[in-house]
C-alpha cells in the first residue's frame, strides 16, 4: 500500500511503530522495521552511549537499508549532541515528541535526515511545517503518555486542511479499519504505541502487559497528578494515591525519583533543573510537579522496566481497552494490511472501486 508517507521514508507499509521510552528498544524496533513498518527508538531514556549502541544494534539486526528512526526530546540540554549521532550513525528519520527548533530541523535536513515531529494542535503542525518539517505525526487525546483534550477524528482533518506535507494518525489506532478511517480523512499512514506495547517483540514484562490485557476503556484515565501536564495511563493504586498526596508528600516522592533518575542517565542537578525550568516555562506547575516532570521516566522504568506496577505508572492509549492479544510484530502488521485491503474492497463494491461513496485506491 503506497502512500506518501511510504514513499517518503522507504518503508513497505504505511505504519509507525512510535517511540515509547523504556519500551522502543533494539528489539521491538527491528522486529516492527522487519516487519516493513517505520520502528522508532526511544532515546530520552537512554544515554548518549547507549543510544549509539541501540542505533547499531537495530541496524544489525536488519536488512542492509532498512529505514528506522530516532525519537528525541526537543526541550532535552543535549538534543544538539543527539542529533549529532543520528547524523554520524546515517538514522533515516528523526521523530520529536515535542516540536523541535528551527536550527535542529535545519541540521537534520541539511543531512539528508528526515524529520517528523508529532504534534498535537494544529498551529504546532503549521508551524513545523514551516520550518522544513517533512511530515508530521498528529496525535489525538485517545493517545497514550502526554497528550491534549481533542479527539483524534476532529484533530486529524484540521491538520490534513492546514498543511501540504504528509500527515501520520496517532490516537487510538488498532486495526485494519482505523488505518483505512486515517487514509479517508487525508492520513497517509497511521501511528501506534500501545499496539506495538502488546506483541510478544515488545520486552515490555509479561505481568505488566497483563495489566494492558485486563484494562477496558474505562480503566484508561487522563491525570495531571504525575507531572502536572494531562498524561494519559492506566488508573493505577499509585495513580490514586497520587491523586490523594498532598505538596509535602509529593514533594519528598519526587525528590526520591529525580535522584534516580539522575543516577540513571548521568545528568547533574544543574541540568535536571534547567530541563525542569523549561517544562514548568508558561505552565502552572509546583516544584514536586516540575521534579516528576523531569524524571518521569523513572516512574515508567519501574513498569515497563522492572515489572513494578505498584511503584511505577503506565502510559497507554485508549485503545489498550480493546486489544485482547499479543501478535508478534511480524503478524500484527499482516493482520493491519489484511484487514486494510478488506475493508477497502467492502467499501468498494461489487461495481468496482468508483461506485458511490466509497474510497479510491490507496496510494
Amino acid at each position: 500500500m503506497e502512500t506518501a508517507f511510504t514513499k517518503l521514508v522507504g518503508v513497505e507499509h504505511p505504519l509507525v511503530q512510535t517511540g515509547m521510552g523504556w519500551v522502543a528498544g533494539p528489539r521491538l524496533v527491528s522486529a516492527a522495521a522487519r516487519a516493513g513498518a517505520l520502528g522508532i527508538l526511544a532515546s530520552a531514556t537512554m544515554t548518549t552511549d547507549q543510544l549509539r549502541s541501540a542505533v547499531r544494534e537495530v541496524r544489525s539486526r536488519v536488512p542492509e537499508g532498512t529505514p528506522f528512526g530516532v525519537n528525541l526530546r526537543a526541550d532535552a540540554g543535549d538534543a544538539p549532541e543527539r542529533v549529532r549521532l543520528i547524523i554520524d550513525e546515517g538514522v533515516k528519520v528523526a521523530s520529536f515528541a515535542l516540536a523541535p527548533s528551527r536550527e535542529l530541523v535545519a541540521r537534520l535536513k541539511d543531512a539528508g535526515v528526515v524529520v517528523i515531529p508529532s504534534v498535537g494542535a494544529r498551529r504546532h503542525a503549521e508551524k513545523v511545517a514551516a520550518w522544513g518539517a517533512d511530515a508530521v505525526i498528529v496525535q489525538g487525546g485517545e493517545g497514550g503518555g502526554h497528550t491534549g483534550d481533542v479527539a483524534t477524528t476532529v484533530l486529524l482533518p484540521q491538520v490534513v486542511d492546514a498543511v501540504d506535507i504528509p500527515v501520520v494518525a496517532a490516537g487510538g489506532f488498532a486495526d485494519g479499519r482505523g488505518l483505512v478511517a486515517a487514509l479517508a480523512y487525508g492520513a497517509a499512514g497511521i501511528a501506534m504505541g500501545t499496539r506495538f506495547l502488546l506483541t510478544s517483540d515488545s520486552t515490555v514484562p509479561d505481568a505488566v502487559k497483563a495489566e494492558y490485557l485486563r484494562a477496558t476503556v474505562r480503566d484508561v484515565t487522563v491525570t495531571t497528578a504525575v507531572d502536572g501536564l494531562p498524561h494519559r495511563m492506566l488508573r493505577t493504586e499509585l495513580v490514586d494515591s497520587l491523586e490523594r498526596a498532598g505538596r509535602a508528600r509529593a514533594l519528598v516522592r519526587a525528590v526520591r525519583h529525580a535522584a534516580g533518575f539522575r543516577k540513571l542517565s548521568g545528568l547533574g542537578w544543574p541540568q535536571m533543573v534547567r530541563d525542569g525550568l523549561a517544562m514548568k516555562h508558561g505552565k502552572d506547575l509546583s516544584w514536586s510537579q516540575v521534579l516528576l516532570a523531569a524524571n518521569t521516566p523513572m516512574l515508567l522504568k519501574a513498569s515497563m522496566v522492572e515489572g513494578r506496577t505498584d511503584l511505577g505508572v503506565m502510559a497507554s492509549g485508549q485503545v489498550a481497552g480493546v486489544i485482547d492479544d499479543l501478535p508478534s510484530c511480524a503478524e500484527l502488521v499482516s493482520r493491519v494490511m489484511a484487514e486494510a485491503h478488506c475493508v477497502l474492497d467492502r467499501l468498494h463494491g461489487p461495481h468496482g472501486a468508483h461506485a458511490p461513496g466509497t474510497l479510491p485506491p490507496p496510494g
